[in-house]
């Protein structure tokens, strides 16, 4: 009888040198709420478990051009300025994967951030380690870019990524209401701010969409997302093309019935873009009437729609 082989235990490691605080950094590291609207690979993410310094979530995020789907368990450390990872459920080939982020401060006001991973892998192949370690080194160069392109702009994180929501009580039943948002090819004929969808899903629960919306000055806008469905609960999705006023959006459908209050809510997180809000709403624009303006049309949006799902009777 052989001895079973261990896994081979792999480390990487990707650093980058941001010019901003590491307090801020950290910040937004630790808040993973913000990851889809600020991350480019990440698509979703649910808690499962929050307490102070430790938290328990699911993530789904593009990898190798597919989207992922995970379960990690989180340490954080604001006094060490360190957050540690464990995935407690990896996605094969991954047999296990943890690490950590670590931000050194550095002189003028600079910050090394370190972001280790450590891994195993069913198969040891040259060729599957080098597949990982590829989408490693791009997921990692994109999160640290992201990183650095809010951390130095210079403003207040909570002025550049921030959230909001809307709830509406539905006339129908939440199944019903959810049934409307999935099938969004059909908002076209509903919506009238919605010109077309393209509407495509690869697997189960995993949407591509494309849309073209008219928002209320009469601007034209293209914009290309994924979404997370979770039937009849909930749909996240996260815009791989956003509008020319930020640099990230995502958000969250959620539907709860009874037999009382059916309620439908939209929730939105965005990352402003300082120099879109300059392009779009003019040279003097400030960061506070880009928030008013992206709250409005957004907000109004996602009301229409809730509004809508909430009276149709079928789609």
């Amino acid at each position: 009888m052989s001895a079973v082989t261990p896994h081979r235990l792999h480390r990487v490691e990707h650093t980058r040198t941001v010019d901003a605080p590491a307090s801020a950094l950290y910040d937004l590291v630790a808040d993973v709420t913000r990851w889809p609207a600020v991350f480019e690979p990440t698509v979703a993410v649910r808690h499962l478990e929050r307490s102070e310094g430790a938290e328990r979530f699911e993530i789904w995020a593009t990898v190798g051009g597919e989207v992922a789907h995970w379960t990690s368990r989180r340490t954080l450390d604001a006094a060490r300025r360190y957050v540690h990872f464990r995935q407690e459920h990896s996605t094969p080939p991954v047999t296990s994967m943890s690490g950590g982020w670590l931000f050194r401060e550095l002189p003028g006001g600079r910050t090394e951030v370190v972001l280790r991973h450590r891994f195993t892998l069913a198969d040891d192949s040259p060729a599957a380690l080098a597949a990982l370690t590829t989408a490693l080194d791009t997921n990692s160069g994109r999160e640290l870019a992201a990183l650095a392109r809010v951390a130095e702009l210079g403003h207040p994180v909570d002025d550049i990524v921030f959230s909001f929501t809307d709830t509406v009580p539905l006339k129908t039943t939440a199944t019903e209401a959810y049934t409307f948002v999935a099938r969004s090819d059909l908002w076209p004929r509903h919506l009238p701010h919605v010109a077309r969808v393209d509407l495509t899903e690869p697997r189960p629960g995993i949407q591509h969409m494309e849309m073209d919306t008219t928002t209320a000055d009469g601007s034209a806008h293209t914009t290309r997302s994924i979404r997370v469905c979770d039937s009849p609960r909930w749909i996240a999705y996260k815009q791989q093309l956003p509008p020319a006023l930020l640099t990230g959006h995502s958000g969250e459908w959620t539907f709860t019935d009874s037999p009382t209050d059916p309620v439908a809510t939209a929730r939105h997180t965005v990352a402003l873009s300082p120099e879109g809000v300059r392009t779009v709403l003019g040279p003097d624009a400030t960061l506070a009437q880009a928030r008013t303006y992206i709250r409005e049309a957004l907000g109004r949006n996602s009301m229409t729609t809730l509004e809508r799902a909430g009276s149709v009777q079928s789609v």
